[in-house]
């Protein structure tokens, strides 16, 4: 079985035509897939921040998703000598969206859905002020 990380990057490979955030956006809903149920993953989450060592590791993960999903983006970007750079910004940018995104899910009880929280929290970030 591969990594959640690794399933997320097929499917973002899976999507070349797209914008980087939509793909993101797209490739992430792999996670409800793979997701048995509801409560399992609010079991998950709430053990993974409840836990020093687990968000160790978790930081370690977003480290490796970046690795892995920066040069999925990146042909994706206007050319130019820092897209490299600006790829993977997106990459921890949709990371850090999905992680809140989970955490807020877990702190309303499952209660609503998981894309309409990660969307409110992208529209936050690439909204300009």
């Amino acid at each position: 079985m591969h990594g959640q990380g690794e399933l997320i990057a097929a499917r973002l490979a899976e999507r070349p035509d797209e914008d980087a955030w939509a793909a993101l956006r797209g490739a992430f809903q792999v996670l409800e897939e793979i997701d048995m149920t509801a409560e399992g993953r609010l079991e998950f989450i709430t053990l993974l921040f409840g836990n020093d060592s687990l968000r160790a590791g978790h930081a370690e993960k977003q480290g490796r998703w970046q690795d892995l999903f920066a040069p999925l983006i990146e042909p994706r970007l206007p050319d130019s000598d820092r897209r490299a750079l600006q790829a993977r910004a997106i990459a921890a940018a949709a990371i850090i969206c999905l992680q809140a995104a989970n955490e807020e899910w877990v702190r309303l009880g499952g209660q609503v859905d998981m894309f309409d929280l990660y969307d409110t929290a992208v529209q936050a970030i690439r909204r300009p002020t």
